[in-house]
């Protein structure tokens, strides 16, 4: 058993001093990817240097379809031209073997584990650890959707009017890109127009757009101005009513989210306050009673 320790001891302080001298070394590298202001929590700008090592061996074993997803969903997220794939993929690695190694260490130096169940813990440190820059990117992907969804009715309303004043579609984009839209949305709409000056076709750069957000009301809107383009109706019409459907349906999530309040402050209410106003009330009820019949 000795023996077992020792070894698992050495290969530890090994990986460390690995994972600290690819640190040292890429520090300098890594140091101007990304740009300032980017909110990349604490634990990714630390485990980055080794991220990016991880990256470099795993990214050549990722599968293809794999790999198409997370770059979707980086694309969902607005990180593709900041974050790539491979990072992501080092991440996960770092962050696995980060959690272990630091949940392994606490349960045997802290805590006194056996080594058994210390191992066990590493483990399932090691399936969070992993699982941890996934799930943070999905929480940014789905940030970045709802504030699309939720700046598009007044997108809309900006390209009708400048539609109805009449410019083209492509320079009321433009206006709705400079003037009214949240950054998400500017982002987005900027790339579309870089798109459409390079050459590639309307419709196309309008369905990448949909594509790229994966927002259900940018699809149906992108539909929509795609098959009036064809079919060579008046967009003025069209984008009104996108505009109002919009507006009505924000306005229809508002009310559910609204709705729902009640039913998700029930738990808290049982578990935290009822229990603590029960007590305040009856503290007093309980003391006298022990004065009349003790």
């Amino acid at each position: 058993m000795l023996g077992v320790i020792a070894a698992a001891a050495g290969v530890s302080v090994g990986l460390l001093v690995w994972l600290a001298l690819a640190w040292w070394r890429h520090l300098p590298a890594r140091a101007g990817v990304l740009p300032v202001g980017v909110p990349l929590p604490l634990w990714w700008r630390l485990l980055a240097p080794a991220g990016s090592v991880f990256g470099h061996t795993l990214g050549r074993r990722f599968s293809g379809r794999a790999r198409h997803r997370l770059e979707a969903q980086l694309r969902q997220a607005g990180w593709h031209h900041r974050l790539p794939a491979n990072d992501v993929l080092g991440m996960q690695g770092a962050a696995a073997l980060a959690a272990a190694a630091l949940m392994g260490g606490l349960g045997v130096v802290s805590l006194g584990l056996e080594v058994q169940i210390a191992l066990v813990v590493a483990l399932a440190a090691a399936g969070i650890g992993q699982a941890l820059p996934r799930l943070w990117l999905r929480d940014q992907a789905r940030s970045r959707q709802r504030a699309i969804a939720r700046a598009l009715p007044f997108v809309l309303d900006m390209v009708t009017l400048c539609v109805e004043g009449g410019l083209n579609l492509q320079g009321a984009l433009q206006q709705a890109a400079e003037k009214g839209a949240e950054r998400a949305m500017r982002e987005e709409l900027q790339h579309t127009l870089a798109d459409i000056r390079t050459g590639l076709p309307r419709a196309e750069a309008l369905r990448q757009l949909a594509q790229r957000t994966g927002v259900p009301t940018v699809r149906l809107w992108v539909t929509a101005m795609i098959q009036a383009e064809s079919l060579g109706m008046s967009l003025a019409p069209i984008l009104r009513a996108q505009a109002d459907q919009r507006r009505a349906e924000r306005f229809l999530v508002a009310e559910k989210l609204a709705m729902q309040a009640p039913v998700k402050m029930l738990l808290p209410l049982v578990t935290c306050i009822f229990p603590c106003t029960f007590i305040v009330l009856g503290f007093p009820i309980v003391i006298k009673l022990i004065g009349v019949f003790g």
